[in-house]
């Protein structure tokens, strides 16, 4: 297949670009920049200009393409919403020119959407909190439109994506303790946030882009739940930096805006993504990759 991607310059579509590349597929990667064409190049995938906002680059990307896999996400955390509604933007119109064709969608979500039952994993199944209540579900609203218009869309939701360089929410809350000199945790610090390793979440888009079932949610979930303690108390080790408890209230004056993640317990589970597609993880976990955090 020819796959277009957005966000194929990304931390993740970086990976997906490469996974998709090894398997015999061809890429072509949405680029805004030169420095990053050329990288995308070298990596063998074929370069479209252009940005999300160029709607008229987008319909030609699709035009070319057997299936397109959507990854491209504004992650400044501190305007979530607007992010998000833009997001519902492309995913409408990335429906409109894949209408009538039949070619296959994947589109971008974030597992704590379907945290609907407090205490319990967030399912594959599960009904989800709509945008008024989690802003990332504006991409599930917009995949729900273009599927009942006949598009051939799936969903994979997120958990924090890592490495050894980048931990999704975790990176910005890296940054907050260098800045404090202390690594918080919010009360017990018991609250669990899923986790998988890039590569692991790259070769799971491929999967999900070969299958094309449509209105499929799949959840990219290496580890159920890593608790929040634990994670400060490894990022503690490593920065040398002490470690402690917050009270909830305390939270927003010591967080930010990462305040409205910082508390949530978040668990996810993919048995029924691993029953489909047998995707088994095999990256290193969280914890390891914050043990090998690299320190500018």
């Amino acid at each position: 297949m020819r796959v277009f991607v957005t966000g194929a310059t990304g931390n993740i579509g970086t990976a997906v670009v490469d996974d998709l590349i090894a398997a015999g597929h061809q890429v072509l990667g949405l680029c805004r920049t030169e420095a990053k064409a050329a990288a995308l190049a070298a990596a063998g995938a074929e370069i479209c200009r252009g940005s999300l906002q160029d709607v008229e680059s987008l319909n030609q990307a699709v035009a070319r393409a057997d299936a397109v896999i959507h990854l491209a996400f504004n992650h400044d955390f501190s305007a979530f919403a607007a992010n998000c509604e833009d997001d519902r933007r492309v995913i409408l119109a990335l429906g409109a020119a894949l209408a009538g064709t039949g070619r296959p969608l994947v589109v971008t979500s974030g597992t704590p959407i379907a945290n609907t039952v407090p205490g319990e994993p967030a399912r594959e199944g599960n009904a989800i909190h709509g945008a008024a209540v989690h802003p990332r579900a504006a991409s599930e609203e917009a995949a729900a439109v273009i599927a009942a218009a006949g598009v051939n869309v799936s969903v994979v939701r997120l958990p924090q994506v890592h490495d050894p360089v980048t931990q999704g929410l975790i990176t910005p809350m890296i940054a907050i303790y260098r800045e404090k000199g202390v690594c918080a945790y919010i009360g017990d610090g018991l609250n669990r946030w899923p986790a998988a390793h890039r590569l692991d979440v790259a070769r799971l888009y491929r999967l999900v882009v070969e299958r094309a079932e449509p209105g499929a949610a799949y959840h990219a979930v290496a580890e159920p739940g890593v608790p929040l303690r634990d994670i400060a108390r490894t990022i503690g080790q490593r920065l040398n930096l002490p470690v402690t408890a917050i009270d909830p209230q305390e939270a927003q004056g010591f967080f930010g805006w990462l305040a409205m993640f910082a508390g949530h317990d978040m668990p996810a589970s993919s048995a029924i993504t691993r029953e489909k597609l047998g995707w088994q993880p095999t990256g290193p976990s969280l914890l390891a990759d914050l043990e090998r955090l690299r320190i500018a």
